[in-house]
């Protein structure tokens, strides 16, 4: 008798916009981000244990220290698998690549289980809003068009469609016509996943799935005209791929995690 041996799915983890600081006590709004991103790891471990690779796209320090990104690589040494990071408009480009090379975090194409992850800067240098250089376009066509008949998973920091949210309107990804004509040439795209928005957020354009996740610290109440934060835990968000292109996902959070925020602030 022979049995079918059955592969199981790649699994994917994203932590985005942990917001971490050189100092131990740093909070964001009353949260301390290394707290918060303790509890959301925590959270992975109980309920999905190990993923398969770590995304971590963007503002994963605020203040731009070397030792932020020191501290976030310190904490994914709970996982054993390699993670790969991108830059969001809190980061600072020159720490974030130098400690990334160091942990081996610095890859922007990888080639996984069956899948192809292409990680975008987005990022702007002393601006909030996200764009894609020439270069990065380039990138982006350039491993499309390598791999044409292996799905893809694409992830930037910045928001590339429009979320309903007013005062993020202006700061998401600026060059987005010229993003969404490149990825519509490539039907193999499955996926296009950021951070940046501090909220879940799901869409559906021409095929392909539109994703945000949860913050691993602070939440913006999603569908605001102003700036506003609410009082839901940090998250992540977990995937589960198949060769075929089929894949599931969900958003978790860290429920039992205690914090007071402070929700009188205008911004952050």
């Amino acid at each position: 008798m022979t049995s079918k041996l059955t592969t199981r799915p790649l699994r994917v983890l994203q932590l985005t916009d942990p917001h971490l600081m050189a100092n131990a006590d740093g909070a964001l709004l009353g949260v301390n981000t290394r707290d918060s991103l303790d509890a959301v790891i925590a959270e992975v471990l109980k309920s999905h244990g190990q993923p398969d690779l770590i995304l971590a796209t963007g503002d994963l320090a605020q203040d731009g220290s070397e030792e932020a990104y020191r501290v976030l690589a310190d904490r994914l040494g709970a996982f054993s698998c390699e993670s790969a990071w991108i830059a969001g408009n809190h980061d600072e480009i020159a720490s974030l690549k130098t400690i990334a090379a160091r942990f081996g975090s610095d890859r922007r194409h990888i080639i996984k289980g069956g899948w192809q992850f292409i990680l975008l800067d987005s990022s702007v240098p002393g601006k909030v809003h996200g764009e894609l250089a020439e270069s990065e376009l380039d990138f982006l066509a350039g491993m499309l068009a390598q791999y044409p008949e292996m799905p893809a998973l694409i992830t930037l920091h910045h928001h590339p469609v429009d979320i309903g949210t007013d005062w993020m309107a202006n700061i998401g990804l600026k060059n987005r016509e010229d993003f969404w004509q490149l990825v519509d040439r490539f039907p193999q795209v499955k996926i296009v996943l950021w951070g940046h928005i501090h909220q879940t957020h799901e869409q559906q354009r021409n095929g392909v799935k539109l994703l945000a996740s949860p913050s691993t610290c602070i939440q913006f109440t999603s569908g605001s005209s102003k700036f506003s934060v609410e009082d839901l835990a940090p998250g992540y968000r977990w995937f589960e791929l198949q060769s075929s292109g089929n894949f599931s996902t969900e958003v978790c959070r860290a429920l039992d995690f205690a914090f007071e925020l402070d929700q009188t602030s205008s911004g952050y």
